[in-house]
This record gives structure tokens, sequence and C-alpha cells, in this order.
């Protein structure tokens, strides 16, 4: 009876086609929300992820995220040094600044100061060495961060740095190496434009090193936002966190509970988590009603082949297993579609670098073919109520 039944689902192509399509887009919408929402979730410790060596992340106690922070005095760099089992210790600086371009535009930035010695955190940039470019007196790596559009300056001389006020509406271009930027007054050189990976939320990132980055934001009394510490050898991260934080008072945390707990945050906090709920949820909606409308169709149109069936003695349940078999065909091959579909969409946004927060992870298939095997077989329970209904004497009488 099932290979009957498959083949009465064949027989209506315009209708099985249907079928696939609806249940395809809906395998496709719900995992590449899953698939956004990973991206973006991932993008959003792009900061722990950029610097791999710290197996520890020091930070003020109330600091639960790499979005919201604020600093901590210098002494505790020292303090953590002090520390047994401490391998060795770099200061990271974050602080958003306004930055002026040579047109007179003005753009917020992430500014990063990192350790003038090791440079731990700063980004390499396509041409030049970084430890070369960075200690170049006022020296700068910038960054898009994910954004579009915000590094640009001026192409003319004459539209850069004009005594007769702002040039806005003037031919523009990306910025490069040898350009100038203007932050509290004092002149940075642009060494290099490297590729980070994309922020959540998308800004554009100035890196530094640690001592221009006291020496553009003079005002403020503390610098250090994170304290990055690598561990000796066969010490344990999990416990050097702990014996940091008894010692000092801090905060200390592995990366990777440092990552588990920015997720955590953005959780709670951002509103592109109910943005994601809501995508989820037209989907499955959209979904629902348009498999549905097109199974009950199906069935209904049907109903005398169900008659003939019914009449010669099949059982109600053999028809039942009948419409959920076809049911379940359509959901296993729309959901194959569908998931393939979404893959090579993410191969696209990564082979053509689009700053899209894009990653498709093992969770993200599985929820798209649970949600639409739970869509067909709910359409499958309502289309069988007209043949659960169904009289075979008045099928073929036209009753």
């Amino acid at each position: 009876m099932l290979n009957i039944a498959i083949k009465m689902l064949w027989g209506d192509r315009t209708k099985f086609f249907g079928l696939l399509f609806g249940i395809s887009f809906t395998a496709f919408l719900v995992t590449f929300a899953l698939s956004f929402f990973a991206g973006f979730m991932t993008n959003s410790f792009a900061l722990i992820s950029e610097n791999p060596t710290a197996d520890v992340w020091v930070m003020d106690p109330a600091v639960q995220s790499t979005e919201m922070t604020i600093n901590m005095p210098e002494s505790v760099l020292s303090q953590v040094k002090s520390i047994d089992g401490v391998n060795y210790a770099t200061a990271l600086a974050i602080g958003d600044i306004s930055v002026r371009f040579p047109n007179g535009r003005f753009q917020t930035f992430q500014m990063i100061g990192v350790d003038d010695a090791t440079l731990t955190g700063a980004p390499k940039p396509p041409f030049g060495d970084v430890e070369t470019l960075l200690h170049i007196p006022d020296a700068v790596i910038v960054a898009s961060g994910g954004t579009e559009g915000k590094l640009q300056t001026p192409i003319y001389k004459r539209d850069q740095w004009a005594y007769d006020g702002a040039h806005l509406s003037v031919p523009m271009r990306s910025l490069k190496a040898g350009d100038e930027l203007l932050i509290n007054d004092k002149r940075v050189f642009v060494a290099g434009v490297s590729k980070t990976i994309p922020r959540f939320p998308p800004r554009p990132l100035i890196y530094t090193t640690f001592s221009t980055f006291k020496k553009i934001l003079p005002s403020e009394s503390r610098y250090i936002t994170f304290v990055l510490v690598s561990a000796k050898p066969g010490v344990s991260p999990k416990k050097l966190a702990q014996r940091i934080s008894t010692i000092t008072g801090f905060s200390a945390r592995t990366s990777d509970d440092f990552k588990k707990d920015t997720i955590k945050w953005y959780l709670i906090n951002s509103e592109d988590v109910g943005d994601m709920s809501a995508m989820l949820i037209l989907a499955m909606t959209v979904g629902f009603g348009f498999t549905g409308i097109m199974l009950y169709m199906f069935t209904y149109e049907n109903l005398q082949q169900y008659a003939v069936l019914k009449a010669i003695g099949t059982s109600d349940k053999t028809l039942l297993s009948m419409i959920f078999a076809q049911a379940s065909v359509t959901a296993f091959i729309g959901a194959g579609i569908g998931i393939g579909v979404c893959a090579l969409v993410g191969e696209l946004i990564v082979g053509f670098e689009i700053n899209y927060p894009f990653r498709l992870m093992w969770f993200a298939p599985l929820v798209g073919v649970v949600g639409v095997m739970i869509i067909s077989l709910t359409a499958a329970l309502i289309s069988m109520r007209p043949v659960l209904q169904l009289d075979p004497v008045r099928v073929f009488s036209g009753k």
C-alpha cells in the first residue's frame, strides 16, 4: 500500500512539486535563520577569537561580555604577572572614539590598544610587517569590522584638510596606507588596512599600540580593559583563572567560558535574538500554511482513489499510513533540497567574502529537518479527516 501511496503522490506532479517547493522553502528559511544566528553569535566574540594565545581573560567583575566593558587600574597587570602559573600577561585597551576624516566627515570607531612589545591582538595587514608598521610614531591599522563604505577618504588633495570648511560631497576612495586621520586633534598615520573577523554589531576598528592609545586618549584615568594571560605548560586554564580571581579580586575567565558568557549576554540583551525568533516563527507559519493547504487539496482530490481502496476492504489505519507516508517522503526530499540550497548560499557568502553573519553549524540542518517533519505530520493529521469520514457509497453515487 505504501508503494501505491507514493505512485499516487507522483501521479499528480503539479501538486507534488508544489508540496516540495513549500517544504523546501520552509527548510531553507529555518536553516538560514539559525545559520544567521550562529554567524552573528560568532561575530559577537570576534575579539576573543582574534587572540587564540590567550588562555585566560582578566576583567572587571561587572563585565559580562566583550560589548559592555569598563577599565581597570594598571596595577592589575603587575598583579597578574606575579601569580604562579602565568607564563606571560599583556594588557588590552578598548575604547570608542570619534575619528575625523580629511574631508571633515567623522565616524565612530572602536579603538584597540595592544601591548607595545608583543603586539598581542594586532591584526596582520596584507602588506608589510605588523611590528614595523605599528612601531611607527602615531601609527594605526584600520579595519572595516563588518561595515561597508565607512573607511573612505577624498581622492583629491584639495579636498583634504581644507581651510574653507568640510568638503563632504566630493569623490571618495578607500583608505590605504599613508593616509592620515584626526583623533582628539591629533594626526595619526594609517600604516595599513587589515581584514579582521567582522564584529557584531558591525563597527570600524582602529588598532594601535598601548602607548599610542594612551597618547591619543590622555583624559582617561584607567586604560586596561582586559589582561590576556597565557598559562605555563601543564597548568590548567580553568584552575589558573580561579587562582587569579581569588588573588586579585577581578574576574578571570577562560577563553571558552568568556565566549559562552558573551553569547548569554547577547541572548538576554540583543534585539536581534527577537528578530531571529520572529523569522523562525514566520518560516514555520508560512511552511505550515502552504504545506497544509497543498496536502489537504491533494488528499481531497484523491478521495475517489481512497474510496476504491476502502471499498475493497482497506482499513482506515492503512489509509492513514498512506497519507503519512506521502507527507514523510515529501518532507525528507523537500528538507534535503532546502538545506542543500542554504549550504550553497552559505558557500557563496563565504566565497565572495560578503560581510554577512552566516555560519552553518550542525544543529541548523537538524532543526530544519525536525521543523519540516513537524509541519508535514501536522498537515497530514489535518488531511486525514476527510479520509476517516469517507463513505464509498456516497462518493460513487455522487451524493
